[in-house]
């Protein structure tokens, strides 16, 4: 049965960090703060996308996991972007993991991307295609 089952791959799409302007603390200083942006390079709107986040790692010697984010966008138009998320520095230290699935001309895709630790570092940053800024891209 599962051999007529017809498994597409996820193309055109990716998941990008990139960091933003230093946020100002209430005390004066500042604050690195990093966006997760969700890209659909595709000439093709994309419906029902579900996205759901989370990061865990070790710090300190320590178990540490984030809470689990999920989105939902009920479409996101060709050639275009969102933002996903927002993060202070600290959760570089973790693997950031992105599960997107969504809907393309009525078949049902999904794909995970995972950032881990050292992977969002300005020697791996390329110019992220529609964003016009640099960071880490997963395609």
């Amino acid at each position: 049965m599962i051999r007529n089952v017809e498994f597409l791959k996820v193309q055109n799409i990716g998941f990008a960090i990139v960091p933003e302007e230093p946020a100002i603390k209430d005390d004066g200083s500042t604050m690195d703060f990093y966006s997760a942006y969700f890209i659909n390079l595709k000439d093709e709107l994309l419906e029902n996308v579900f996205i759901r986040s989370k990061g865990s790692g070790m710090v300190k010697d320590e178990k540490v996991e984030t809470s689990v984010l999920r989105v939902l966008f009920e479409k996101i138009g060709p050639k275009s972007f969102v933002k996903v998320d927002g993060f202070d520095r600290e959760a570089l230290n973790l693997s950031n993991e992105y599960w997107i699935s969504f809907k393309e001309n009525g078949y049902l895709f999904d794909k995970k991307y995972v950032f881990v630790p050292g992977s969002i570092e300005s020697q791996n940053f390329t110019e992220i295609p529609l964003l016009g800024k640099r960071g880490v891209l997963i395609k």
